[in-house]
């Protein structure tokens, strides 16, 4: 990856960034501190690693990404828009009764989107089945899955690891937004999960620990991923709730809420002018 590259992929993310918390905040309700996280992630996928056509999103062949942190849709639905999947004015409709762009993912009425998620712990599980069949039918695609560090509090998440080295899904790639927060507060005076190297590891899944901001570590994270044999791989990326976003970046009670105008104002201004600088590098 080079620096026109990485320059092009932070760009995008800046963009992705002001177009989440803009949804968020018009219909006054979702989730922008995991969505802000997350995004470097999605957008690393979406316009770097993954197999994906979206003017044939249906594509047997294609790469799939699971949402399994389903809360998480201001994230995706504005990389799927980006991406080239839909008009950016569709992001209009979110969570809007006149709209088909729910607060969770809707692989029924949202082009582009590979599986519905919202209930924790399930999307994980659908991402092995989805693994599980690729082998079956001798593809050669990937699957990928974004989970949040509170959510694999879930013990289905745990079930899913297990079978996912039982079946050696090597075509599987779990990313774990390791933020630390969670609704409630910090993960680990929730429900500590740490080390979860260690437990991915005791699991039988490949472990790698990256910078979830770091466009060209997670790329080569990805890279390597795909060398892995026999086993699934888990990228442990360490990042920031709220990221591009100072007044909610580390705080958990941006985990669930909506910006009022004055924060919109503030937050624009932020991440408009993160674009302005990253355009004049």
């Amino acid at each position: 990856m080079d620096r026109k590259e990485v320059k092009t992929l932070a760009i995008t993310a800046a963009k992705a960034r002001l177009l989440a918390v803009e949804a968020v905040h018009r219909c006054a309700s979702g989730h922008p501190g995991g969505s802000l996280s997350v995004l470097d992630v999605l957008t690393v996928l979406y316009f770097h690693t993954m197999r994906v056509d979206p003017q044939n999103p249906a594509d047997p062949d294609r790469d799939r990404f699971v949402l399994s942190k389903g809360h998480c849709t201001p994230a995706l639905y504005a990389t799927l828009a980006l991406r080239g999947y839909y008009a950016v004015e569709e992001l209009e409709l979110f969570r809007s009764i006149k709209g088909h762009m729910s607060g969770h993912p809707d692989m029924v009425n949202v082009k582009g989107v590979d599986m519905s998620t919202g209930s924790l712990g399930q999307g994980i599980s659908a991402a092995v089945g989805m693994a599980i069949a690729g082998k079956l039918d001798g593809k050669d695609y990937r699957v990928y899955a974004a989970l949040g560090d509170g959510e694999i509090e879930e013990g289905q998440v745990w079930e899913a690891a297990m079978a996912a080295a039982k079946y050696k899904l090597d075509n599987l790639c779990a990313v774990v937004d390791v933020n630390g927060l969670q609704i409630d507060g910090k993960t680990a005076d929730v429900m500590p999960s740490e080390p979860l190297d260690a437990k991915f590891a005791a699991f039988n899944w490949n472990v790698i620990h990256v910078d979830g901001h770091d466009y060209e570590a997670l790329a080569a994270a990805f890279d390597v991923a795909k060398t892995v044999k026999g086993k699934p791989t888990v990228i442990l990326a360490k990042t920031t709730k709220g990221k591009g976003v100072s007044f909610m970046e580390n705080d958990a009670g941006w985990h669930g809420k909506a910006p009022n105008d004055e924060q919109m104002e503030q937050a624009r201004a932020e991440l408009t002018a993160r674009m302005k600088e990253l355009e004049a590098m």
